[in-house]
Parts: C-alpha cells; sequence; structure tokens
C-alpha cells in the first residue's frame, strides 16, 4: 500500500476543488450567458470565435480531468493559458473581482493555483491510467 503525505492530500484537494470552479465557469457560459453569448464577448475583445469554443471545452474538459486526477500536469498546462487570457480580459475593470465586469485578481490569483497543481501533480486521490502514465510518466 503506497503512504501518502500531507502534501498528497493537500494536492488532491487543490486539484478537485479547481476541477469543480472550472466545470461551473464553463457551464456558466454554456448556460447563463450563452454559448452565442460568450462567441460574442470574445469577438467583442477581438479574439477569433474558435477561442470561445476552446475556452469552454478547456474548462469542461479540464474541470472533469482536475477531478478525475488524469492527466494531471498535461491539463493543467493549456488551463493556466486560459486563466491568464482571463486575467487579461479582465485587467481593464480593476484589480478587485467585485468590479464591474471582474477585475483581475481573481483569474490570476486561479492561474497561481493551477501552476501549483501543474508542480504538485495529481496528489494521492486520483484515477489512475496506466496507459497514461507509462506514456507520459510524472507529467501524466
Amino acid at each position: 500500500m503506497t503512504q501518502y503525505s500531507n502534501t498528497d492530500y493537500a494536492a488532491s484537494a487543490l486539484r478537485i476543488a479547481s476541477g469543480v470552479l472550472f466545470i461551473a465557469h464553463g457551464l456558466m457560459k454554456v448556460f447563463v450567458f450563452t454559448i452565442p453569448g460568450t462567441v460574442g464577448f470574445f469577438e467583442s475583445l477581438g479574439l477569433p470565435a474558435i477561442v470561445a469554443y476552446l475556452t469552454i471545452l478547456a474548462e469542461l474538459g479540464g474541470g472533469v480531468a482536475l477531478i478525475l486526477g488524469v492527466g494531471t500536469r498535461l491539463v493543467s498546462l493549456p488551463l493556466i493559458a486560459v486563466l491568464l487570457g482571463a486575467t487579461w480580459a479582465h485587467a481593464g475593470n480593476g484589480w478587485t473581482f467585485s468590479n464591474a465586469g471582474g477585475g483581475w485578481e481573481f483569474p490570476l490569483f486561479w492561474a497561481l493555483v493551477q501552476t501549483t497543481i501543474a508542480v504538485m501533480g495529481r496528489g494521492a486521490i486520483a484515477l489512475r491510467l496506466p496507459v497514461l502514465d507509462k506514456t507520459f510518466g510524472q507529467f501524466a
């Protein structure tokens, strides 16, 4: 039986919480803002529509992968990019996320959290897929 440290359990808690938040944000883009509304917002920032679709996919798929602990380090990297993009998108709204339109402090903090997850890995509680472990080793 594998012995896990408190750090392993902390990594799992952080990974799972972040995964839940990504799913919540992805679902908000689908059901609250709607996909056409999300695409319109991204286009208003000068981004192509495909970026909106990829962001929704990254948030939903990445959230599920994080919760399960599948490919944690590999999944974290594009999610960091999504969060840095959100930081950029909210930069003009001021620092605090409670500002109108949301500020940049929350997405930047979340990018740092996601970077920590990428460094720490999946932690103690995770679905282990031997094919990923064999193919990607410590990056799975």
